[in-house]
């Protein structure tokens, strides 16, 4: 095995996904690591590609969307890529956006409640 191969387990550690995790991605072909028997070994493509795809997560994208996105780079290259990439940010955020505006007004009744709760206790 070569140096800068990582083992499943190693994977795992590094990223500190479980081990359902990481098959889930292999099982829907975000990550594709080389096999040797029935061991599992991820190169620097594949730590890569792992970076990105918890990184859409954290930004909320949905792993089909993250999926087509790494395909963009595979068949039309990075400057088709970083384009779906601005389309797809731009659509986030204006989700996010919508979402805060109602985790807002969700907080601002929740206080306005509570505080009148609070009164009819006195």
């Amino acid at each position: 095995m070569s140096d800068d191969r990582l083992t499943f387990k190693e994977m795992c550690a590094r990223f500190d996904v479980t081990p359902r995790t990481l098959r889930y991605y292999e099982y829907i072909e975000l990550l594709k690591p080389d096999r040797e028997n029935r061991s599992r070994f991820y190169g620097s493509r594949e730590c890569a590609r792992m970076e990105l795809i918890l990184r859409g997560r954290k930004f909320g994208f949905q792993l089909e969307g993250i999926r087509q996105w790494l395909l963009i780079y595979e068949n039309d290259g990075t400057e088709a890529q970083n384009r779906a990439f601005v389309e797809m940010a731009n659509r986030q955020i204006i989700e996010l956006t919508n979402q805060r505006e109602q985790i807002d007004e969700a907080l601002s009744e929740l206080s306005s409640l509570r505080e009148a709760t609070i009164k009819s206790l006195e």
